[in-house]
């Protein structure tokens, strides 16, 4: 037997043994990070979640549509989905657009407060974050509604949140920053773009929800900087992150992109967002991260995947071009899915690196900022590395630590005639701060 089977059935072994120690008892202080778009039928995800509050007969969820733009709809909905899993739960009626409702009476109620108090786990709907935070933590001041929740959370209940639920979850978050490219090209302004969350999976690590889907790697990185980050964890729609202490499992559809900054660098000169070496991993259904350790474990039904051979070496770290053509180009990389097609192009094919452009302007865009775009350069480090389910349609991967650069460039007028938009190529690329 070679070692990579048997360190393989060692790591299955592992994990058939803490599955039997965890299962039905519910979980320390346990984060749920759902990236929206959950169905209702996506059975895995539900019992998981059930599961982590005391399985079922045991688990007891206090509902909050906080965020929803019809909170009885919301709530019945996902009441019913919890309920179908065994579970007790109750809608919590504390939302701005509930009907015939006092916001500010239910919000202080203290038979509503008590009831929070006594479920073990609290689950918030998805719709506009916003509305979690002004209702809650109205100028970052903690209501008893919100220490009723963190008490069940404290004494190791769950707190589960889908899409503006998983906003809410980091010490900062995305409030309204709807367009990738603006907050890419600075468009990143307190109690606007960004603003205070409620903090549930601690100050260390950011979360974003729709990520795949919605290409929100654009606006996760620059918010991660500005904002002293190490760790982001985008989660993507019918998917999610159950974050227990220092470790991360993603189950669901598509899983979730870890973004790793440790060793991160930007260069101020290029006068907008660049940076150099950040690390990001794609994480799959099943896949296990260990945040203190920096140790993933991919699901056991996935063996390693063999390393192609490049067509030439790389040129990692390096803010300049590698020699000779770029060996794939994708044209927006904020489209659906590209950031992780792109990754695993990297390590399926013979490529030394695939590079990206985000760029989507204006036509009536004039500025040198609204005319700038973004290349993003993916390449292998030595640590680079990925696992594959064989049985499975190719799809079913798990990705690490494969290096990303982005710099700025400037994009010619799109309302400028043909004979003026004839811009030469090595003008269109070149670094906008440098120009």
């Amino acid at each position: 037997m070679d070692a990579f089977r048997l360190i393989s059935i060692r790591i299955r072994a592992l994990l058939a043994v803490a599955a039997l120690l965890g299962s039905g008892a519910a979980s320390a202080q346990t984060a749920i990070v759902i990236g929206g778009a959950l169905r209702m039928d996506n059975d895995a995800v539900w019992q998981r979640i059930v599961q982590e509050a005391g399985g079922p007969g045991k688990a007891h969820f206090a509902v909050l549509a906080t965020a929803a733009a019809n909170p009885e709809l919301s709530a019945k909905l996902i009441i019913d989905a919890l309920k179908k899993h065994g579970a007790q739960a109750e809608h919590i009626p504390v939302a701005p657009r509930l009907e015939g409702a006092d916001l500010q009476k239910n919000l202080n109620d203290p038979e509503l407060i008590a009831k929070v108090r006594a479920s073990n786990a609290v689950f918030f709907s998805g719709g506009a974050q916003g509305f979690i935070v002004d209702t809650l933590q109205p100028d970052g001041r903690r209501t008893a509604m919100l220490d009723a929740i963190w008490d069940v959370y404290r004494r190791g209940g769950v707190v589960a949140g889908t899409s503006a639920g998983a906003a809410i979850m980091s010490r900062v978050m995305f409030r309204d920053a709807l367009n990738v490219m603006e907050v890419m090209r600075g468009t990143l302004r307190e109690g606007h773009e960004i603003d205070q969350g409620l903090g549930f999976v601690g100050s260390e690590l950011f979360v974003d929800q729709h990520f795949l889907k919605r290409g929100r790697i654009g606006r996760m990185l620059p918010l991660m900087m500005a904002k002293g980050y190490r760790f982001g964890l985008g989660v993507e729609e019918n998917s999610a992150a159950v974050v227990h202490g220092d470790r991360i499992d993603v189950i669901g559809g598509r899983g979730a992109l870890f973004v790793d900054l440790r060793d991160a660098r930007s260069d101020p000169s290029l006068g907008m967002f660049n940076v150099r070496g950040a690390r990001i991993s794609y994480l799959d259904n099943g896949d296990r991260h260990d945040l203190r350790s920096g140790v993933t474990m991919p699901a056991p039904r996935k063996t390693a995947a063999a390393s192609p051979v490049p067509t030439r070496a790389s040129t990692q770290g390096s803010a300049g071009s590698s020699r000779g053509p770029v060996d794939s180009f994708q044209p927006d990389i904020l489209g659906d899915n590209r950031i992780v097609q792109a990754m695993t192009e990297l390590l399926s094919s013979p490529a030394a690196e695939v590079r990206a452009m985000a760029a989507r302007i204006r036509p009536d865009a004039k500025g040198d900022r609204d005319r700038t775009g973004f290349v993003f350069r993916l390449y292998r480090g030595a640590d680079t590395q990925g696992w594959i389910d064989t049985d499975g349609d190719g799809t079913d991967v798990t990705l690490l630590d494969v290096r990303l650069d982005i710099r700025p460039v400037r994009l010619p007028d799109p309302g400028a005639g043909p004979t003026t938009n004839a811009v030469p190529a090595a003008t269109m690329i070149a670094p906008a701060g440098l120009r």
